[in-house]
């Protein structure tokens, strides 16, 4: 299950800027509403899905519907022919694919309480899969010549029907019957979490949490792009990086997948804000590498860009979700941890989607249309720095190694 729920997203990901700019000759602004479906699904989706599961109908059922939507939809993404048509279609795609994420966590705990193992010991280990699934579509994607073509979206449309299909036969998770009738609507919604924002620490922490959701949308959405695009000058278009790019990516994911295990010794160490620090200075650097790293002379750059993203992407996603964990009162939890991802996935999403979109068209096109690279990626990593320092300056937290302790136990 975990496999193919991000092989689905891994098959066209990263690599949809190859076809957007590439194959389909579209602008940068109107690559950025694409991407801004992301974050709109994930404002009210998983919300109104967790609701359905609560209290309708079978978690196992719903996932496998949406991901058999999801499937069909995809599938009709070769047949649009306008950006603001692909646009429609994307944002219904993610309606059905987004939610999916918090069922697959949903889905996979009620498995293993119902076989009686650990779901804090057990749970991880099965959820790697779902990173190497990711790089499983991007290797697929890319060694099959498929890039910048239709063919990924086939691949992900088939994966998502036949995960659509086997989500029948997972072990049933029913609605639990809870007390949801005597809560109130904000309640049900997770609306009154927002009420964190009147402690002025969580407050600072959220806001921040949206800039760095904003860092991950760049690197989703051009960093093959960049990559690829080495192929318009004679020195590099035969080089591994261009042949290659999303392969080259995929080291990313790889690297996430390591850095997971060191963050018990860096929160134990350093502390949740030294580590949500380090996150941020891990994005300058990726950024940074980008910039002047090439296919060549520069590969070691490239690389080394790759490998810091998993510190980059693990150390603030994770510890972050600890930290709210550790600030919130227990029957706040729940609402603060989907908080947290509204923040990031959602309004982070949105921010970095539509403003790279339209600030890269306005000042870093070349005469000839094309993307001034390394500028582009300096000024992403002055934005991470800008936020780094602030971040360091106005975020009051003392560190304490109970609370990782606590959060273990």
């Amino acid at each position: 299950m975990n496999f193919f729920q991000f092989y689905v997203w891994g098959s066209w990901l990263i690599t949809l800027g190859n076809y957007w700019f590439g194959t389909k000759g579209w602008d940068s602004t109107e690559f950025g509403l694409v991407f801004l479906t992301l974050g709109i699904a994930s404002m009210f989706m998983p919300t109104i899905t967790g609701i359905i599961a609560d209290k309708w109908m079978n978690a196992e059922k719903l996932y496998g519907i949406l991901h058999i939507g999801g499937g069909v939809t995809v599938a009709c993404f070769p047949f649009i022919e306008t950006p603001m048509g692909f646009f429609w279609a994307m944002l219904i795609a993610m309606i059905f694919y987004m939610p999916t994420i918090a069922l697959t966590n949903t889905i996979g705990y009620n498995a293993l309480k119902k076989a009686g193992l650990d779901v804090i010991k057990d749970f991880p280990p099965i959820r790697v899969w779902g990173t190497v699934g990711f790089i499983a579509a991007m290797w697929v994607t890319n060694l099959t010549g498929n890039k910048a073509s239709d063919m990924m979206f086939y691949f992900s449309s088939i994966a998502a029907i036949i995960l659509g299909i086997y989500s029948f036969t997972l072990p049933k998770c029913p609605p639990e019957d809870t007390d949801n009738d005597n809560k109130s609507l904000a309640q049900r919604l997770g609306i009154d979490a927002f009420k964190l924002f009147a402690n002025y620490k969580m407050a600072l922490f959220f806001i921040f949490s949206m800039f760095l959701g904003a860092s991950l949308q760049l690197t989703n959405m051009y960093g093959d792009v960049f990559l690829d695009e080495f192929k318009h000058m004679s020195e590099y278009a035969d080089s591994f990086v261009v042949k290659y790019s999303t392969i080259i990516m995929s080291i990313s994911q790889i690297s996430e997948t390591l850095f997971i295990l060191t963050i018990p010794f860096f929160l134990k160490r350093f502390g949740i804000k030294n580590v949500m620090l380090m996150s941020m200075f891990a994005w300058v650097l990726r950024f940074a590498l980008f910039g002047y790293g090439d296919p060549i002379g520069g590969l070691w750059m490239i690389i080394l860009s790759m490998i810091i993203y998993g510190m980059a992407f693990d150390f603030f996603n994770i510890s972050g979700s600890i930290f709210v964990e550790t600030q919130v009162e227990p029957s706040m939890r729940a609402s603060g941890q989907g908080l947290f991802m509204m923040m990031t996935n959602g309004f982070g999403t949105i921010i970095g989607a539509l403003g790279s979109g339209i600030i890269i068209d306005k000042y870093f096109l070349f005469e000839d249309g094309s993307r001034n690279w390394p500028d582009i990626w300096i000024a992403f990593a002055g934005y991470s720095l800008v936020i780094a320092i602030l971040f360091a300056i106005l975020f009051k937290h003392k560190h304490d190694p109970k609370e990782v302790q606590n959060v273990s136990h």
